[in-house]
């Protein structure tokens, strides 16, 4: 009889984004799958893993929680960390940094909580081996994460490292960047067929077409990134490792229809190609100089629509006016079709002319967004829903 070697793991993720998560974990395989707030908890084995890491695209970090303990006051904190077997997962040759999230009446300030739990780690190495690893906030050999709830201090190992987002695509940003989890997120919860042409008339430095066409492809989003933390782990296997990466490298499949981007800076549609060149997806993804508003579909197909338009934050827009425009592009030029985008300006869904289908709240950064669906059909509503 096999022996179980599965343990519990969270995978953090955006507002908004729990169950597309939830849903990603369960088509990779994973088991007792729980949906918290902005994470989910679930099982599985080392090799997972390490397949979580490199698959899921609407994940932030992965974490395995090692201790859970309580801690009343800042001595029991210290003490707790004192006491804990590091030299299991730490050498004196390591270098580390402690990440906390707190949600306690007592314990309020995150980096006080990280300068105590790392003294704790630090005096046991002295007391033990008369030497102590060191500290690197920029890029440790091992992370540490802390999240206290009340009394309850839960420990984990951050696999991830630098956070998953950070996929290794984007050399080329413009102003305002849209987060590559978020972008995931979006067109996942946009719910696309995959079977129709997806266009993104404002396609920036181009992160949704790139997460658009790994989607579409099944192409892993964290296979191009060298680093993940659990390479540093004592109990790393590369073999293992080099084996999941080529079975997820052998789920990649063909797409056979467009991914289609359109953007009226030339300074931006250079920077997307150079991002789609980074990423190897050049031959899925096509990107052409236009102004959406002048723009219209060359034919009667359905086309499934996602951008991320200006909220007037970074970029300086006439909000009533831009999005009136939007609202007529659509209505006149892209008929039989479904568009989704998200904007922090709550206001300006006021200005489309066009009802919204549905309105889902995301946070694009600290700014509370809404992603709004709308459906462009041929006829009337009515005559659409009749055939």
């Amino acid at each position: 009889m096999k022996e179980n070697t599965d343990f519990k793991m969270v995978a953090k993720t955006f507002f908004g984004l729990e169950e597309i998560l939830a849903d990603e974990l369960l088509k990779l395989g994973a088991k007792k799958i729980n949906i918290g707030v902005r994470n989910v908890s679930f099982y599985g084995d080392k090799g997972f893993l390490y397949k979580a890491n490199l698959s899921l695209r609407t994940a932030i970090r992965i974490l395995k929680p090692i201790v859970v303990f309580d801690v009343n006051d800042d001595k029991e904190l210290y003490s707790s960390f004192f006491n804990f077997n590091w030299e299991d997962y730490i050498s004196v040759d390591n270098t580390f940094a402690i990440d906390s999230v707190l949600n306690s009446d007592f314990f309020t300030h995150s980096l006080y909580v990280s300068q105590k739990a790392k003294d704790g780690i630090v005096d046991r190495y002295r007391k033990l081996f008369k030497t102590r690893p060191s500290v690197d906030s920029i890029n440790p050999d091992l992370k540490i994460n802390i999240h206290i709830r009340n009394k309850c201090c839960t420990v984990s190992l951050d696999s991830s490292g630098k956070p998953l987002n950070q996929r290794g695509y984007r050399s080329q940003t413009n102003i305002a960047p849209i987060n590559e989890v978020l972008a995931a997120g979006i067109i996942l919860l946009s719910e696309w067929d995959l079977e129709s042409d997806f266009l993104d008339p404002m396609c920036g430095s181009g992160t949704l077409l790139i997460e658009a066409a790994m989607l579409a492809t099944n192409y892993p989003p964290n296979i191009k990134r060298s680093n993940f933390s659990f390479k540093n782990w004592n109990d790393f296997d590369l073999d293992l490792f080099v084996t999941i990466t080529k079975s997820v490298l052998s789920k990649i499949k063909p797409f056979n229809n467009k991914i289609l981007g359109f953007d009226k800076s030339p300074s931006a549609i250079s920077k997307c190609n150079q991002n789609i060149i980074n990423a190897g997806l050049e031959d899925v993804i096509f990107i052409s100089k236009e102004d959406f508003f002048r723009s219209k579909k060359h034919n009667d197909d359905y086309l499934h629509i996602v951008f991320n338009p200006p909220y007037g934050e970074r970029l300086r827009i006439d909000i009533e006016l831009f999005y009136k425009k939007i609202g007529d592009t659509l209505k006149t030029n892209y008929t039989n079709s479904c568009t989704w985008f998200i904007t922090s300006s709550i206001e300006a869904l006021k200005y489309v002319g066009l009802r919204p289908s549905r309105k889902i709240k995301l946070f694009n950064g600290k700014l509370e967004s809404r992603l709004a669906k709308y459906e462009i059909y041929s006829g009337s509503k009515k005559k659409k829903n009749s055939n």
